[in-house]
């Protein structure tokens, strides 16, 4: 057995320089052209109107004593297939609001719509940008105010249909639904209740909409669960001038499996013999689910009495459908069949933890599963706060049609982000399931996208591959399995149907077992070709049957483990690197996937991104070097925007100098090497239909990362980041990337449209030896978040941190990289040269 040692954790690799990119190429606007005297009128007699009617409306209800609000809405709406100006719509200092932003179809014709909230004293301010179009000039001759005139089509009073950001079926009608309401604010956010809420809490109760006590906040938003009819919702917009979205509540389903009628308890006392538990383990996996039975005894001495709760007492602690303590048996032990059958040591290098997040039965009132999320995780750490844990949920609700943000994936991004408490954490979720048209496989994983809150940014979303293939059992003697070994399991979902601009998910996959088909098309799920794990009644039986995702998000919360007790000072950032960093895609996905696998052309590898994330992670090469395959890990921070005069504007940037093993690798020369590196933050998330462009985007900042060439200097390296920058400074639209940046090359697999997404980055640079020896300058710089554009959430001091790992690797097994890079570097952690007490 080859040698094992430990990952490199260098410091002091990285300069910081003064970066400011220039001011992005936006792409060409879809503005019709008008005539000015006409469209000025036209559009002078909509507002008119519309603020005439919305007046009468306001006195009318303050006749008969119902409430109203100051001001009012309207939805400005383009021409059909051309743009809207919309971050023009905004004026802050005079409470001017964009709310929302969507795109509406008729007959497969697409508008853009936007809804605007104005004071009641502000009426002149379109009407005088409106009268300005058709009057004035500019000093270069154009017409004032040209662009946003010109993209307004027409203007009308906002009705609900503005703020409903799902699907029209969804909205409720005469009998009350449970719905988001969301809600702007620019309160600072405190513990104490903030005026929006109680101004809002006053009028929902006088308007008799039903709100639950919990509330989840944003940057300028915050979000209740109201139960409201059609026509509650209508008053609303009426009464309050708070009112951002609208959108339907999540319902979560319950995810039942069939449990396998068989107890085997001399497997348990084999494999307790073999067990060694560290009692003093400060890493832990907080399960959240459906409660944890800790009775069984493969748990009882990992999950403690102590460490089992729930979001409510009054649910109880117990398993109350042995979903959550199957997930314990996976995330205790990995693989619980191989240890079960072989007579290897197994050591436990952490402990469990149980937060029930399900109540025992589905009639409760719904939640907002992002408060209840945040409650869960509190829970845990208010009970030890002293743990490093990883969270691990398989609970997922509504498919993700488009990729967007929900308030729960939003609120997980917060969550990981450490946004109210500076405070990172690793939050590992499952996609969802594939659970019908298993027969058209793999087109229903394809058309079956990602399940909420499976989008979210800073979350690892795990999708479910498989190895099994063997059926046994001879009830299944016509039945074949679907997929083949080491492919996609046909529970997995996918980003394929997702908006280019969101983040590609699932990031890894890991076993989520098969399904057996037979010659008439009909499938099922058997015990051959699912996963064995704890049974939540050990009186009854100690095995039961786990598959799909949730096997699968099981798994990589104990691979995180390993991680996290194996290196205790890495971050949640770099935890998640290195899962990715590891995952490789099977021949088996290549062939399923690629047309043509041995081109290796970038746009097929981003196909496969999106059904296979990254491939299956390996748990050996996220722990342990090789000689001949090295793994640099740098933990650091980045100052990337500042306020210069009135405006924000990007700052720093980190230039890393590696400590390559120069002379080995011209040595080698023409020997074909692979560099891989992987880039990892937690953006702070703000949600809200707002198009998530220019000041409205969604992460509070972006990170890339470049190499230098071979035939560049170190001056010359950051003169051309400086100049890429601007061929891509975040202009979402664009589905261009710089020619110029060496992210471009042929020797880049997946290349900067298929990484620049989400807040994760991986790519595989493949080359020579001697080509590598030289390129060993990594710049590490900002792009544009809502930290740079909203000045007056005075965020644009803030630092932030990322993990970024660097790996080289030879086929050669004899070639020594590994001594060369430990002599030049000072590294963190003390480096043990043999990897002794293998963890399981």
């Amino acid at each position: 057995m080859a040698e094992k040692f430990k990952n490199l954790f260098v410091k002091d690799t990285s300069d910081t320089l003064l970066y400011t990119s220039k001011k992005s190429i936006v792409g060409k606007l879809r503005i019709p052209a008008r005539d000015r005297i006409q469209h000025s009128t036209k559009l002078q007699n909509q507002f008119t109107q519309a603020w005439k009617d919305a007046c009468t409306i306001s006195n009318t209800r303050k006749a008969v004593s119902l409430p109203t609000k100051e001001g009012i809405y309207l939805e400005f709406k383009s021409s059909p297939e051309h743009d809207l100006i919309t971050k023009r719509l905004e004026d802050h200092k005079k409470g001017i609001k964009l709310l929302n932003v969507k795109k509406e179809k008729i007959e497969d014709i697409e508008f853009n719509c936007a809804t605007v909230f104005i004071p009641s004293s502000k009426e002149s301010h379109f009407i005088k940008k409106f009268q300005e179009y058709g009057e004035k000039n500019t000093r270069k001759g154009n017409p004032k105010h040209d662009e946003l005139v010109r993209s307004i089509e027409d203007i009308k009073l906002a009705i609900l249909e503005s703020f409903w950001q799902d699907k029209k079926e969804w909205m409720p009608g005469d009998s009350p639904l449970w719905c988001e309401i969301w809600l702007r604010t620019n309160e600072i956010e405190t513990e104490s209740e903030t005026e929006t809420e109680k101004s809002f809490k006053k009028i929902a109760n006088l308007l008799n909409i039903k709100l639950q006590k919990d509330i989840l906040k944003f940057p300028e938003r915050m979000v209740f669960l109201g139960l409201a009819t059609n026509k509650q919702l209508k008053e609303l917009i009426e009464s309050c001038e708070y009112i951002a979205e609208f959108r339907k509540a999540s319902e979560t389903p319950y995810f039942f499996m069939n449990i396998e009628n068989r107890e085997q308890v001399e497997w348990i006392n084999n494999l307790l013999d073999r067990i060694t538990v560290d009692k003093n383990s400060k890493v832990a996996i907080c399960i959240l689910d459906t409660g944890v039975n800790n009775g069984h005894p493969l748990l009882q001495n990992i999950l403690e009495d102590v460490d089992c709760q729930a979001c409510k007492k009054d649910w109880g602690y117990n398993d109350h459908h042995k979903h959550g303590t199957l997930m314990a048996g996976l995330a205790a032990y990995g693989d619980l069949q191989n240890l079960l059958e072989n007579s290897q040591k197994v050591n436990i290098l952490q402990k469990l933890e149980s937060i029930k997040i399900l109540p025992p039965t589905n009639n409760n009132d719904p939640n907002l599963y992002g408060c209840i999320t945040r409650q869960c995780v509190s829970r845990a750490e208010i009970n030890k706060p002293e743990r490093k844990r990883i969270i691990c949920m398989a609970i997922t609700t509504n498919k993700c049609e488009e990729g967007r943000p929900s308030s729960w994936s939003a609120a997980i991004d917060s969550i990981t982000s450490g946004y109210f408490d500076n405070q990172k954490r690793l939050f590992i979720i499952s996609a969802g399931n594939v659970n019908s048209g298993w027969e058209n496989y793999p087109e229903s994983n394809i058309l079956y996208p990602i399940e909420d809150p499976g989008q979210s940014w800073n979350a690892i979303t795990v999708g479910a591959c498989t190895k099994k293939i063997l059926l046994s059992d001879e009830n299944l003697k016509d039945y074949k399995p679907i997929a083949q070994s080491e492919n996609l399991s046909p529970f997995s979902p996918t980003s394929i149907l997702w908006e280019k601009k969101w983040p590609i998910k699932p990031d890894i996959i890991l076993e989520g077992g098969n399904i057996a088909k037979d010659n008439t098309n009909l499938c099922l799920d058997c015990d051959d070709l699912s996963l064995l794990s704890t049974y939540y009644k050990p009186t009854d039986r100690h095995f039961g049957i786990i598959c799909g995702t949730s096997a699968s998000t099981a798994q990589a919360a104990w691979m995180a483990a390993q991680i996290q007790a194996n290196y205790p000072d890495a971050w949640p950032e770099t935890i998640r690197a290195l899962l990715i960093h590891s995952a490789e895609w099977t021949d088996s996905m290549k062939n399923l996937f690629l047309k043509n696998p041995t081109k290796k052309l970038k746009t097929e590898y981003q196909h496969l991104l999106k059904i296979c994330g990254y491939g299956i992670p390996k748990i050996d090469k996220a722990l342990w070097c090789a000689k001949n395959s090295v793994n640099l890990v740098i933990q650091e921070e980045l100052r990337p925007y500042e306020k210069k005069d009135n405006r924000g504007r990007t700052r720093d940037m980190n230039i890393h100098e590696l400590p390559w093993p120069n002379d080995t690798l011209l040595n080698l020369g023409e020997t074909n090497v692979i560099m891989r590196i992987t880039l990892s933050y937690f953006i702070e998330p703000s949600p809200g239909e707002r198009g998530w462009k220019d000041r409205y985007r969604y992460p509070s900042y972006l990170l890339r990362f470049d190499v230098n060439k071979s035939t560049e200097t170190r001056e010359t390296f950051i003169r051309r980041i400086n100049a890429a920058a601007e061929d891509h400074e975040e202009n979402e639209d664009s589905t261009t990337s710089s020619t110029s940046s060496s992210n471009s090359s042929n020797r880049w697999l997946i290349g900067t449209q298929g990484r620049d997404l989400g807040s994760i980055h991986s790519d595989i640079w493949e080359g020579t030896a001697a080509e590598l020896a030289v390129c060993n300058l990594i710049g590490i710089y900002p792009k544009t978040g809502w930290w740079k554009e909203r000045l007056n959430l005075q965020k644009y001091n803030n630092k932030i941190r990322y993990s970024l790992i660097v790996s080289i690797t030879t086929p050669l097994e004899n070639v020594d990289i590994y001594t060369p890079i430990i002599n030049k570097i000072k590294v963190s952690i003390p480096v043990a040269i043999k990897h002794k007490a293998k963890p399981i």
